[in-house]
């Protein structure tokens, strides 16, 4: 890591340990003033005349040396255990989680997994999981093997654990989301297979080392699993709980969300009947319902190839991105997704297809523009 590298993580990692500056205050001031290593160095006058930043705020800033202190104990351990971190300015921050107002401007990251992959779907549910409920979390993540979708969860008991070693299992990457930090796994009995992870996925939280896994951290990360994915699967869920409330918040940030019905008998399908009878969820047997709801089952049909065809025939989704393309030359996901409208699942399948057909070119940094 060279010093200019250090340098600037020192600054960001300072920053999230500040009170009383939340992750959308940060976004606004790094936003004003330009980056956290010139948050730091500005007058507390010139940051009180940005809108929403009063006196309170402005004056965290004058004595940050006990900040800066554990920052650097935290650059250590990063360097120590080789944790990649990406700060929301960064070109390759997970781009489905910068859509959502409220994630971290700073992700500690462990193992190989690529947070901006094609298809990414998150699988929670109840941790007191039924031979029911392991059995279909098999059955749907058997049958995406074939889109070659990326697994998120949070490596708690239950239905998380069965999503990541199913995902294992069967040769998908998988990334646990966790409500501490990178010095520990919790349970402690998830720790073999969290090192399995490592390898075709990996580990991803906003908590620092010596974080504990604290009651009110855990709706801080699902946060987290709902905004890294295309689309949330709920797979056995009671009438309360974390599962329902990461898929609140995936509704919220415009994401599909996908329910695993069960007999209205069953405790454990309580929150899932009640999801899809609300209309908060699509219902799902298998996951070819998942593929076809998402527009992936297109990517498993042959196109021939474009100079063949005298007339493409596109669909709507589709036909955004060529326009917005032909209007702004070079484009990212993200800017797709805010011009046209669309979520970011519909815009990577749109790609996806248009990419088959020769029409787009995928450039490094997430980039696509149209093919010459």
């Amino acid at each position: 890591m060279s010093d200019n590298t250090t340098n600037n993580l020192i600054y960001r990692i300072a920053l999230t340990l500040l009170p009383g500056i939340g992750h959308v205050s940060a976004r606004k001031l790094v936003s004003h003033i330009g980056s956290p290593e010139e948050l730091f160095r500005e007058k507390k006058s010139a940051l009180m005349k940005i809108p929403g930043i009063g006196e309170n705020i402005a004056g965290v800033f004058s004595n940050t040396a006990e900040y800066f202190k554990r920052a650097e104990e935290e650059l250590a351990f990063i360097e120590d255990n080789n944790i990649r971190t990406y700060f929301f300015t960064d070109d390759d921050y997970p781009f489905r989680l910068s859509q959502c107002s409220d994630s971290p401007i700073l992700l500690y990251t462990s193992g190989n997994a690529d947070l901006n992959s094609t298809h990414i779907v998150s699988i929670v549910g109840t941790r007191k999981a039924t031979d029911y409920g392991r059995e279909m979390c098999r059955t749907i993540i058997e049958g995406l093997t074939e889109m070659n979708v990326m697994i998120v969860s949070g490596l708690a008991y239950g239905i998380d654990t069965s999503a990541h070693k199913f995902a294992l299992d069967y040769g998908l990457p998988t990334v646990g989301v966790l409500a501490h930090g990178l010095d520990r796994i919790y349970p402690s009995v998830n720790s073999q297979m969290s090192q399995r992870m490592l390898l075709n996925g990996g580990l991803v939280t906003e908590f620092m080392s010596n974080t504990e896994p604290d009651r009110e951290n855990f709706p801080m990360r699902n946060r987290i699993i709902a905004g890294l994915a295309d689309a949330t699967i709920v797979i056995e869920a009671g009438n309360k709980g974390g599962a329902l409330i990461t898929a609140d918040i995936a509704n919220s940030y415009n994401r599909d969300v996908f329910a695993v019905p069960g007999r209205v008998s069953d405790t454990y399908s309580e929150g899932c009947n009640n999801l899809i009878k609300t209309n908060r969820a699509a219902l799902i047997q298998k996951a070819d319902d998942i593929s076809y709801i998402m527009g992936w089952d297109k990517q498993k049909k042959r196109k021939e190839p474009a100079q063949q065809k005298l007339f493409l025939q596109l669909d709507p989704d589709e036909e955004s991105i060529v326009n917005l393309l032909e209007k702004n030359g070079e484009c990212s996901i993200d800017k797709l997704c805010i011009e046209s409208g669309l979520s970011t699942g519909r815009i990577a399948t749109g790609l996806l297809n248009l990419e088959c057909e020769g029409l787009v070119k995928s450039l490094p940094g997430k980039i696509y523009k149209l093919q010459a």
